[in-house]
């Protein structure tokens, strides 16, 4: 049964594939010759900080300064409009840029799940015309410490561009990954506590759980307040046994729901290890021996936190 899955799976992702490719020639060779004059042509299109939609167009020739321009989003009857800036540059091309932020929460546009237009309004008097977007070439990664944001950093929420079969500018929306995001951590010579928020997820009376290789620790969580829950990390169960290094994972559970790993995800650096790095700081748990304790994410973003017993103790024993 499994292979037959893999097998159909395959076929899935080449036929996926193979429709983009005749997607894209069809928009390119097709559509966009017949669109180009009656379409504004995006020169840059991107969302930035993981909810905000930046975007710089081309407007077509014969199109003349309005006197007010705004970007209009819309997916069914539900129908959003901010506001646009038309201007000519040194050579007379009329250009448009506009930022639209996402999310009723961040104060923005309160776009829901799916595949909301986007059209760009012009009006000069009584008269008042829509002109689509083009997207020729969808955004581009780049390189660097830091990397575009796939999701809001408040909500989870995540947002990319897309366009249709026609070359139209798309804004794509889906709900917020699962996730239990860590706040903050509090490290000192006794003992250390987290802080974190759910993100995507209800949990009913929930606790955590410290995993080892072979050992596993319970422990409540407490809510702060604004969505905000503390795990205080049991340390004087966490001293080292079998090995003198061990690697503990934290995970938020809930009956009945997914067992969430804490950790951070909603960020723009590549290499979480580096920017997000935590001292090391002995620590003397009660009545445990002295030991180092070194909280740091993995790279995959999941915050984990090394014990290791004490130079001195291991020449002790």
């Amino acid at each position: 049964m499994i292979p037959r899955r893999r097998h159909l799976a395959g076929i899935a992702r080449r036929l996926t594939s193979r429709a983009a490719v005749w997607r894209s020639w069809l928009m390119l060779r097709v559509f966009l010759p017949m669109r180009v004059n009656r379409a504004a042509r995006l020169l840059y299109a991107a969302v930035l900080d993981g909810h905000t939609v930046n975007l710089h167009a081309s407007l077509p020739p014969g199109t003349r300064v309005p006197e007010a321009a705004g970007l209009v989003l819309q997916r069914g009857r539900q129908r959003y409009e901010t506001t646009a800036r038309v201007y000519e540059d040194h050579t007379g091309r009329l250009l448009m840029d506009a930022a639209v932020l996402l999310g009723a929460e961040a104060g923005g546009a309160p776009v829901g799940n799916g595949r909301w237009k986007v059209r760009l309004r012009l009006r000069t008097g009584r008269r008042t015309s829509r002109i689509p977007l083009l997207l020729v070439e969808p955004p581009r990664p780049y390189d660097g410490p830091t990397m575009p944001m796939s999701a809001s950093p408040l909500t989870g929420q995540r947002h990319r561009l897309g366009r249709s079969v026609t070359g139209n500018l798309r804004v794509v929306t889906a709900d917020a990954r699962p996730s239990a995001e860590v706040v903050k951590v509090d490290l000192s010579h006794t003992g250390l506590s987290v802080d974190f928020r759910v993100i995507g997820a209800e949990v009913a009376e929930p606790w955590s759980e410290f995993t080892a290789t072979g050992r596993r620790v319970k422990r409540p969580v407490h809510p702060l307040g604004d969505g905000v829950w503390r795990v205080v990390v049991p340390l004087e169960e966490m001293s080292p046994q079998r090995r003198a290094t061990e690697h503990w994972d934290v995970a938020l559970c809930s009956d009945g729901e997914r067992r969430l790993r804490l950790g951070r995800r909603l960020h723009d650096v590549r290499n979480p290890i580096r920017v997000f790095a935590i001292n090391r700081t002995s620590v003397a748990p009660r009545g445990r021996a002295p030991m180092l304790v070194q909280p740091r994410y993995t790279p995959a973003g999941n915050f984990r936190v090394t014990c290791s017993r004490m130079p001195e103790a291991g020449r002790r024993t």
